[in-house]
């Protein structure tokens, strides 16, 4: 399975996402024949390589011969419709508008249909669209990651007037996607880019299991003294590793020396009822050699700003850190099997396809033992008895 993962350390714009892609082998003069199928006459295509702090990159520049008006969604659509780009192609960038129109329209306050975009409606920015999801396709990727986005900060300039960076819309787009501040006062990631992202990304997080084949660099047209403005795509095959069987989690830590057990405990049992996948503690010593205990906490990546704030909530640590990682896990399975002390449910986990490992449902197996007044082992050994005869 060919796989492509966005390394957005600098964020991402729409024409940094093509600029990547032709970098890492999209052919440009095909990628022109392509947009020529829209029937833009006032579209040109500037391809070049530049340099952002000494590392080389492509540059993406599509550009009108004249000052072009804002477009609704339904003109935009009307015209990638008509085009002679691929369905697939099609399909995506209707898409990415759709998402753009519903974002405006949350920020605004209106209606999708009554949008009238402006920056994201003018040729280049189509372009930009309509490129990448032609990239995608040309370039034979089937699944794509991308590491979460820095979308900067300060106050940026667009067709509204001054606007909170990120701006608005982008914020709407990213919901559920993890983001973070920085790292430059700027407008990191772009609303066409947030669109193009949320709606070709299958998963947000590390760099995945894989062998690299290729790898781009898409310049922005900004550039940053602390930072190279560019976006990295790296293209590759996945490895053996079922994608499956991985994913990526968050973990959030905390140190905490002045909380009671009950504390702890009452804390613990909140952050699980509340979506936690696991909650641990670990003995530790502080400074002064003061005993302590680091909480650690499990959670999907998209719980994760909801159960910091929950923790720090509660009054127990000043502070937390927060990391993604990838894990590895076995595909998991679960039957019901029969026995003696009625229907126990048994866990199985899968590598491959092949059976690795099979244990009973811990509550059942004790509701079952206290109904019947016998041992928690009787019950476990009869539910894989049982389980291991539904197998053969």
């Amino acid at each position: 399975m060919k796989i492509a993962y966005f390394d957005c350390f600098a964020g991402a714009g729409g024409d940094m996402i093509v600029a990547a892609m032709l970098d890492a082998g999209l052919d440009g003069e095909f990628l022109k024949s392509q947009l020529a199928g829209l029937g833009l006459s006032q579209l040109e295509i500037k391809i070049s390589q530049t340099h952002r702090n000494h590392l080389r990159a492509l540059k993406f520049e599509p550009q009108a011969r004249q000052n072009e008006p804002g477009r609704n969604l339904a003109t935009i659509t009307e015209l990638i419709t008509a085009s002679a780009i691929s369905q697939n192609a099609k399909d995506r960038a209707v898409e990415v508008f759709k998402r753009l129109a519903d974002a405006e329209a949350r920020a605004h306050g209106k209606k999708p249909e009554e949008i009238h975009f402006h920056e994201v409606g003018a040729l280049d920015s189509i372009a930009d669209i309509v490129s990448a999801c032609i990239g995608l396709d040309a370039l034979g990727i089937e699944r794509v990651h991308c590491s979460p986005l820095p979308v900067g900060g300060g106050i940026i300039e667009c067709a509204h007037g001054l606007l909170p960076g990120p701006a608005p819309a982008t914020l709407e787009l990213l919901k559920d996607v993890p983001v973070m501040g920085g790292p430059v006062a700027a407008e990191l990631v772009t609303p066409t880019a947030a669109a193009v992202l949320v709606t070709i990304v299958d998963e947000f997080g590390p760099l995945p299991a894989m062998k690299v084949e290729k790898t781009g660099y898409g310049a922005g047209s900004k550039e940053f003294q602390k930072v190279p403005n560019l976006l990295r795509l790296v293209i590759g095959s996945a490895t053996d590793i079922n994608l499956a069987s991985a994913d990526s989690i968050c973990l959030l830590e905390a140190n905490i020396d002045d909380a009671t057990g009950e504390v702890i405990g009452f804390v613990t049992e909140k952050l699980l009822r509340n979506g936690a996948l696991d909650v641990y503690t670990t003995p530790i010593y502080m400074k002064h050699s003061r005993p302590a205990v680091q909480i650690s906490v499990i959670c999907e990546v998209c719980d994760a700003e909801a159960l910091g704030q929950m923790l720090l909530e509660e009054g127990i640590s000043f502070g937390l850190r927060k990391q993604i990682a990838q894990r590895m896990k076995l595909v998991r399975d679960t039957i019901t099997v029969k026995t003696e002390y009625g229907d126990i449910r048994v866990k199985s986990g899968l590598s491959d396809g092949k059976l690795v490992t099979a244990k009973p449902e811990y509550s059942d197996c004790s509701v079952a033992a206290e109904n019947h007044k016998v041992t928690f082992k009787k019950v476990s050994e009869a539910a894989m008895k049982a389980f291991w005869a539904q197998k053969k």
